[in-house]
């Protein structure tokens, strides 16, 4: 018996010289997230903080959800079924537009990455007249991206039939198929367009550099009471945009996308390399008055806003400003 007690002694001793170096794990309160589809490279920060350890080290667990477009989601988020939305910033805004007690939290991609394609047989932007086109929605992000890309090129609202699916594996599936003449597509899937030898027309970012693309957006009932559970996640999310833009990170990258994805590596790789040269994931994400104020610009020339644009309808102070608090 007195040998057993020595052992314990030395044990407790040992633990208490090796305590103070370890990092002791904060308890880990659930994040209900619900998303634009599943396994989008829009949220590649997102899984490298949950694969990185990021969010558990900042007391997040984050539980993620698919809808099946951006407006289903807000409408999840508004509801109250989830507590954050992660998608385009039109479906927020124009929710909260129409009176939704939410408010968007950060940018997630500063840039969009669409690109337009089209059936090999279509070689110019001048050849979609008359066809038949797939976006995400009649007030999706996308619609704002087509009219920007078409009519500099001399195609106007109209000309073209539009055939709406809220996500890009779902549009990229119809134009594969031959189902519709042209669509706008996010990597990897662009890249799998190019592999099947679809028609690449313009990307998105040749017109629309001044437009955000995606954010966060979040329940403000939810919010309020929970914001050292946001400032968690926005810590969380700025340090997986950090190691994404960390060279020295990129096969690991990779990896993490590939397997939430189910795409090639080949696609994911190129799809890095993409989104690096494009510079979409900031630190961040602070909401941006003149660039969220071009974007309900352009919402309002398709008379989808009845309100005025001043960005403090659509943000709450104490809640967004919680980004600022990000080191």
């Amino acid at each position: 018996m007195r040998l057993s007690l020595w052992r314990l002694v030395g044990f407790v001793a040992a633990v208490a010289v090796i305590g103070p170096s370890v990092r002791p794990a904060r308890a880990a309160d659930t994040i209900t997230m619900v998303t634009t589809g599943k396994g989008s490279a829009q949220q590649w920060p997102i899984f490298i903080a949950i694969t990185n350890g990021y969010m558990a080290e900042n007391g997040v667990a984050l539980d993620l959800v698919a809808a099946p477009s951006s407006a289903a989601a807000v409408q999840q988020l508004a509801a109250g079924s989830a507590n954050l939305e992660s998608g385009g910033l039109v479906d927020p805004l124009l929710a909260i537009d129409k009176g939704a007690k939410i408010a968007v939290l950060r940018v997630e991609t500063q840039v969009a990455p669409y690109s337009l394609w089209a059936k090999p047989a279509i070689k110019s932007i001048a050849e979609l007249r008359g066809k038949l086109i797939s976006i995400g929605g009649a007030k999706d992000i996308t619609r704002i991206y087509l009219e920007r890309t078409l009519i500099p090129n001399g195609v106007k609202p109209g000309e073209y039939d539009l055939i709406f699916a809220g996500t890009t594996a779902a549009r990229f599936a119809a134009l594969s198929s031959g189902a519709v003449d042209a669509s706008l597509l996010v990597p990897p899937f662009s890249f799998a367009a190019k592999k099947i030898g679809l028609s690449h027309l313009a990307d998105v970012a040749s017109y629309a550099r001044d437009l955000p693309f995606t954010g966060y957006a979040t329940n403000i009932a939810w919010g309020s009471t929970h914001k050292s559970l946001l400032l968690g996640f926005l810590k969380a999310m700025a340090e997986g945009a950090d190691w994404f833009n960390d060279d020295a990170n990129r096969n690991e990258a990779i990896d993490i996308l590939v397997k939430r994805s189910g795409m090639s590596r080949a696609d994911v790789a190129a799809t890095y390399a993409y989104y690096r040269q494009l510079h979409i994931f900031d630190h961040r994400g602070s909401i941006e008055s003149a660039t969220v104020a071009n974007l309900i610009k352009a919402m309002q020339q398709m008379h989808d806003f009845d309100g005025p644009r001043d960005i403090g309808r659509f943000i709450d102070p104490e809640i967004t400003g919680l980004a600022a608090q990000v080191k």
